[in-house]
């Protein structure tokens, strides 16, 4: 990999920012214990790193509980309707190319009423961010099975599962065109702002999908935190074998699993940070 990457295209001594800059004050109501916290202090980490001012960073939501994580922020925010994240994201980019674009959602907004509009970006393959926030379950409308949710999952408004195969947004995305696809875990918020560092740097549409569990609605999933595991695997330049590997894998294992043209540089700010660069794709 290109030293150009990792290293600032010009000098901006002053563009230094800390996590708390990109906070909005607001006070975030997701229950407690709720993944989505660690989500949103990646999030932040990570636009600390990247040093771009506030003002230059867009968020864009669908609906749901992961969806409100625009708010409590103080970049610009589009707090949308459901499953249109992707189109609206993509719309400002085409229009403000200089802005950083994220969308973020839910397992629930982005892969089933905005599944199509999923597919779609990653094959349009436009330069911004796509954070899904996966909990397997519709949160906000009291517990109903998500298109990730397991297939024997039982409830009470599907007593004994909806025996339907979960969606696997992974390789859908790497198959789609998308040119980088992670995974990542709301319980590990520093190695997170390593992927979303990651994924901004890189060129093209980038996809993170993260496990965050929802303590409330599948209480079983605080178990996530010990079956969760890292995994070095990085494939690149091989669309075929990231999709395979992406589905066997089982879902227990997190992972940066990327498939992209070559590099091109980002610009950022040159500072001293908590948060190391990651080159975990060289």
């Amino acid at each position: 990999m290109s030293d150009a990457a990792t290293k600032p295209v010009h000098d901006q001594a002053l563009c230094v920012f800390a996590a708390k800059d990109f906070a909005s004050g607001a006070h975030p109501v997701w229950c407690p214990g709720c993944g989505d916290y660690g989500v949103l202090a990646g999030l932040e980490r990570a636009l600390a790193t990247l040093g771009k001012p506030p003002h230059e960073v867009v968020l864009v939501s669908g609906i749901g509980c992961s969806s409100r994580l625009p708010g409590y922020m103080s970049t610009y925010g589009f707090h949308g309707v459901h499953g249109r994240a992707l189109p609206v994201a993509t719309g400002i980019k085409l229009v403000r190319p200089e802005l950083e674009v994220i969308a973020v959602g839910g397992d629930g907004d982005g892969y089933s009423i905005g599944g199509n509009h999923f597919i779609h970006a990653c094959r349009r393959n436009a330069d911004i961010l796509y954070v899904v926030m996966d909990n397997r379950v519709y949160g906000m409308t009291k517990g109903q099975p998500s298109p990730t949710t397991e297939p024997d999952w039982d409830s009470d408004i599907a007593p004994g599962g909806i025996g339907l195969r979960p969606f696997n947004p992974l390789a859908i995305a790497i198959a789609s065109g998308a040119n980088y696809v992670a995974r990542g875990f709301s319980g590990d918020p520093d190695g997170l702002a390593n992927l979303i560092v990651d994924g901004i740097r890189w060129p093209g549409f980038a996809f993170i999908e993260v496990l965050s569990p929802c303590i409330t609605f599948r209480p079983e999933q605080s178990e996530w935190k010990k079956v969760v595991r890292p995994t070095s695997l990085t494939i690149e330049q091989d669309r075929a074998a990231a999709t395979a590997w992406c589905s066997a894998t089982t879902a227990s294992a997190w992972v940066s699993c990327t498939v992209a043209t070559a590099r091109r540089p980002r610009r950022h700010c040159s500072r001293k940070s908590r948060l190391p660069i990651s080159n975990a794709n060289s």
